[in-house]
């Protein structure tokens, strides 16, 4: 099953990607998160759902480490979940807040995925506590 839950975390493409950031050399995890988010705010594109998960889960990690609240979601990078840290530059808030609003926006085949679903306003929800904990 590709999603199950409305988590940041909660689908196999976030699941790889924090794999991903846990398998990567901890001085790389920023770039890796930068760059995920950067790639979906600045498209113009149609937004693959794929990259959206990517860059929600990118942004849970943000959230994460500048809440200094370890996750305790067990698909999040087990790093965050041990308490560990990533070294994130002042760029990524706001990148992260424009990829945010990018993954909900208009052409965006997550928000359409989940417009489809049963609970469309859980997963709305959940971006939208994100960007609040990146904005607030």
């Amino acid at each position: 099953m590709g999603t199950w839950d409305a988590g940041p975390y909660d689908n196999d493409t976030a699941a790889d990607f924090c794999g991903s950031l846990d398998d990567a050399e901890p001085a790389r995890r920023g770039e890796m998160i930068r760059e995920v988010l950067r790639a979906v705010a600045e498209t113009t594109d149609y937004l693959d759902s794929s990259y959206a998960e990517r860059a929600i889960a990118a942004a849970a990690v943000v959230v994460a480490q500048r809440s200094g609240v370890p996750t305790d979601s067990p698909y999040a990078p087990g790093f965050l979940s041990a308490g560990g840290t990533v070294a994130l530059d002042a760029e990524v808030v706001p990148l992260a807040v424009a990829a945010l609003d990018r993954v909900v926006g208009s052409d965006s085949e997550w928000r359409e995925l989940w417009a489809e679903s049963a609970d469309p306003d859980e997963a709305l929800r959940t971006v939208a506590d994100l960007r609040a904990a990146l904005t607030g």
